[in-house]
């Protein structure tokens, strides 16, 4: 059985608790830094399964037994209970990739506390003795996750585990106080590095999974790419790449002129661990093949991007040197953030006008074990991958939705 025959599963697990007693009676001080430290519990690291991390939305306490303590975290805020993946290696998967509500801790500023106050309601255990019972951090965050997922598979029954996974952090944003938690300043790529290995991609949203406005439009491609072939000298070699056709509405993005557009783009797959290497070790050896995103710049003619992403493909992107020639410092996390485990979401802002022009996208493979251990005969192996593109503008009045839909009555263009 080919490998992307082999039925799949979505996965989601928890990424592990910060335990209150871990915060000291100088907790406003070290919240969220605590949080830094500690790392997503085993098996949270799991490069396939969708990481659920926890963000705050609890600050009223009512609870007489707690009349003396005040909320660790504000409304919008990183959970106190939610781990993260700051002091991982960075080429290890960003984890987790999304947050739910895991509600707070309560303090008096000596101790440290669960809060009834702080609870989620849910069902009890027992059903026939207790109808009802209480929960809280991360282990709520997945339970809601969950429960968000199940609705997507609702509305679009026959979509892959791999799109899911995708459009739940598609459609995940970082509020402003995440931001300013974690990231001050935007413009250093180390600030991003710290929001995203602590809050993931943010909060997601499924009324943005699942709809399409006329001022934002999903578009989502599922494919299947053989990334490696046989050579005559016995060698693997890269295969092939996919390139995409955008139908974006030129005429109505160059309308908008200076406005502000943005693009987004999440490419999610599954990749088969080797059993004999050590994934934090070496990723290249862990994953059976990688795959990556990249689209076409404004000033690049089709070949010339075609020539970039052969390049890029086979000298594995280990060798981008940051320096703008790819157009990766457009991108708000660019490729040395985002280009790591299994799940790859990026976003720019520009213009209408220079969106106007950005209307090709390739996924294209980089080195895995099915291409670096020919013998174990691997190479004619395929890989599934859910591409998901959205453009959208804060104007309101903008149709883009009406002019992609009578482009695409026949399929986006898919060139091998």
């Amino acid at each position: 059985m080919d490998s992307e025959d082999r039925e799949k599963r979505l996965i989601l697990v928890s990424a592990g608790n910060v335990l209150p007693n871990e915060f000291n009676e100088l907790a406003k001080e070290v919240y969220p830094e605590v949080n830094e430290l500690h790392s997503v519990e085993n098996p949270g690291q799991s490069w396939n399964a969708l990481t659920i991390g926890a963000y705050n939305q609890d600050v009223d306490i009512q609870h007489e037994d707690f009349s003396d303590f005040a909320p660790l975290a504000d409304v919008g805020e990183l959970s106190p209970y939610s781990a993260t993946s700051v002091i991982w290696d960075k080429k290890w998967p960003i984890k987790p990739e999304i947050l739910l509500n895991g509600s707070n801790v309560a303090t008096n500023g000596t101790d440290y506390s669960e809060c009834p106050d702080f609870s989620l309601l849910t069902t009890g255990k027992d059903y026939s003795k207790h109808r009802f019972s209480t929960i809280w951090a991360t282990s709520s965050a997945t339970a809601q996750a969950a429960w968000m997922a199940s609705q997507i598979y609702v509305e679009y029954p026959d979509i892959w585990p791999e799109t899911v996974r995708g459009l739940m952090v598609h459609s995940a944003r970082w509020t402003e106080k995440m931001r300013r938690q974690f990231c001050n300043d935007e413009k250093k790529r180390s600030g991003r590095h710290n929001l995203v290995r602590s809050c993931g991609y943010g909060i997601p949203n499924l009324n943005r999974a699942i709809q399409c406005m006329n001022n934002s439009v999903n578009i989502i491609s599922e494919e299947i790419l053989q990334p490696y072939k046989k050579k005559e000298n016995g060698s693997n070699s890269m295969n092939e790449m996919h390139l995409y056709t955008l139908p974006w509405p030129k005429e109505v993005l160059r309308d908008l002129g200076e406005v502000d557009a943005e693009l987004r783009v999440t490419l999610s797959y599954f990749i088969e661990p080797s059993p004999e290497a050590v994934g934090w070790k070496d990723k290249y050896r862990y994953a059976s093949s990688g795959l990556r995103f990249d689209v076409i710049n404004n000033n690049e003619t089709l070949e010339d991007f075609k020539k970039r992403i052969n390049v890029e493909a086979r000298g594995d992107d280990k060798k981008d040197k940051g320096d703008g020639s790819s157009g990766s410092d457009r991108w708000f996390l660019g490729k040395k953030v985002r280009d790591v485990g299994s799940l790859h979401s990026d976003f720019m802002k520009l213009t209408g006008v220079e969106l106007s022009e950005i209307n090709q996208i390739a996924v294209y493979p980089v080195s895995g074990w099915w291409k670096e251990r020919g013998y174990l005969n691997r190479f004619n192996d395929k890989i599934r991958y859910s591409l998901i593109i959205t453009i959208s503008t804060p104007n309101q009045d903008a149709d883009l939705y009406t002019p992609i839909i009578s482009q695409i009555a026949t399929p986006v263009e898919v060139n091998i």
